[in-house]
């Protein structure tokens, strides 16, 4: 439900948050599955993916049992931020939703009762920014403070396990080669993929060197790439640099021929304090809403934060870094992607259902095209950029599969964020404890090279008739599809 509600735009489901409770979710699972079959070949395909996704997380490996992220979500207030609807739907939306926590918690707590205490720790911080700014949401101060109580008791309950659960937060090799291949209609091979990582890794750094040479001959990358993260706005400073990119980017994005005059508004600000799980998110408009602003939210670092540490987190919006983060998150990713599934899918399939291997897969995809089209060509920094952003997201295919696999701790995994790409703390660590609650993180690689593998199908296909507006445009038609599905892109509509 908070996915469909937030990214398909289905907005019959707010003010309401999903029974979680191990008994809710037994009724879930058995719902699957009861539609009848879809008439187009792919659709049914991405639809099966889909369903067999959701009993894989909540049946095999019981992902509501022990990570808070699935519960976080389900509560979340802010869904409703952004003007899809009038000030007043929205917020009564939103005390609705805020009356109905006291038994979505109910049902969080029974159902968390195996919390690793890596993971517990790890979204502490977003548990309790649930809780920020409540005042606003409702007049209604008795349900306010029944709300706050509820969370109160969710917040001690993951307290008590980032103390006193287990520090084992793998999942086993069986359990996360069906999470990563089950919603993707593909049997995962884990070995093959660590060799994939490996061999990306290897090329990122070869073009990375390449890159720092054309900048500073005669200079370690490493130096180079730690001179330039120290140049970044302030916080004020990283929105304003921001916009200026997105119009840069949705103006070569156009002139170049890469996908068609999308249109819309995207708004850049802070980040919720319920999602600080991320450096940046977009939340963009979904194919079922009005036309609305989109948002780009950036996750500033912590008030409670020393100044050096402040500064640490900063260097992930510099001058180098930037340009490559606001590619993936509006022009040509995110956003660009959710403007062509408003556009150009068609179907409920499409429109409402995702594959976050695709969506992952597609924005990161595009920070490379950028490159390989020359923007910013004159300007090594901008290459720089891309491959320091994608080493960070090939660092954490190695980083989800060594976690969960047993053969990497979480401390060796922020080694090898500061060591493999150039983090500073507290971002190595943020990234480093993030595979224990989004073991999938490493879909951003995977899907990157899917859809690379398949332009090159489409190129010996197509021919002279291959151009990447048309290969671009067959594929996004296809909305956000599970990467064992996207060679339909290439059959003909």
């Amino acid at each position: 439900m908070p996915e469909t509600r937030e990214l398909a735009g289905l907005h019959e489901f707010d003010g309401r948050a999903q029974d979680l409770s191990p008994s809710g979710v037994a009724t879930l699972l058995a719902s699957l599955g009861k539609g009848a079959p879809e008439p187009n070949a792919h659709d049914e395909a991405h639809l099966s993916a889909a369903e067999a996704g959701a009993r894989t997380a909540f049946s095999v490996v019981e992902v509501h049992r022990w990570n808070p992220l699935v519960h976080l979500l389900n509560l979340d207030l802010a869904c409703y931020d952004r003007e899809y609807a009038s000030a007043d739907e929205r917020a009564a939306a939103r005390a609705a939703h805020l009356r109905a926590w006291p038994d979505a918690i109910d049902g969080a707590i029974e159902s968390l009762d195996s919390i690793p205490a890596p993971v517990a720790g790890a979204l502490l911080p977003a548990v309790r920014g649930l809780g920020e700014d409540l005042e606003l949401v409702t007049t209604d101060a008795p349900a306010r403070d029944r709300g706050r109580a509820s969370l109160d008791r969710l917040i001690a309950h993951q307290q008590d396990a980032a103390a006193n659960g287990s520090p084992d937060a793998s999942l086993g090799s069986g359990n996360l080669a069906r999470l990563l291949g089950d919603p993707e209609a593909m049997t995962i091979d884990l070995g093959r993929l660590e060799e994939v990582a490996d061999k990306e890794a290897a090329r990122l750094t070869e073009n990375l060197v390449h890159d720092c040479d054309r900048l500073r001959p005669d200079t370690s990358p490493v130096e180079v790439v730690r001179d330039l993260v120290r140049d970044h706005p302030d916080d004020e400073g990283i929105y304003a640099a921001a916009r200026v990119l997105i119009e840069e980017l949705s103006t070569f994005t156009t002139e170049r021929d890469l996908l068609p005059e999308l249109g819309g508004t995207c708004r850049v600000g802070p980040a919720p304090p319920s999602r600080r799980y991320a450096v940046a998110m977009m939340s963009w408009t979904g194919a079922y809403e009005p036309e609305a602003p989109a948002s780009l939210c950036v996750n500033q670092p912590e008030p409670s934060w020393d100044e050096e540490t402040k500064e640490r987190w900063r260097s992930l919006f510099s001058a180098t870094t930037l340009p490559a983060v606001i590619a993936h998150e509006v022009m040509p990713g995110h956003f660009a992607h959710g403007r062509m599934i408003r556009l150009a899918a068609r179907g409920d399939v499409r429109r409402s259902l995702f594959s976050l291997g695709f969506v992952e897969g597609w924005a990161h995809y595009a920070e490379e095209l950028l490159v390989e089209e020359g923007f910013r060509q004159d300007d090594p920094r901008f290459a720089i950029g891309v491959w320091v952003e994608a080493l960070v997201r090939v660092t954490r295919f190695a980083s989800a599969l060594g976690i969960h696999r047993g053969t990497m701790t979480v401390r060796d995994a922020a080694a090898r964020f500061r060591e493999d790409a150039f983090l500073e703390e507290p971002a190595a660590q943020s990234e480093a404890s993030r595979a224990t609650f989004d073991p999938t993180y490493g879909r951003y690689t995977w899907g990157k090279l899917e859809i690379q593998a398949l332009r090159d199908e489409a190129i010996a296909l197509w021919g002279t008739r291959f151009s990447l507006r048309r290969f671009h445009e067959a594929l996004l038609g296809l909305g956000a599809p599970p990467l064992g599905t996207l060679g339909d892109a290439l059959e003909p509509a």
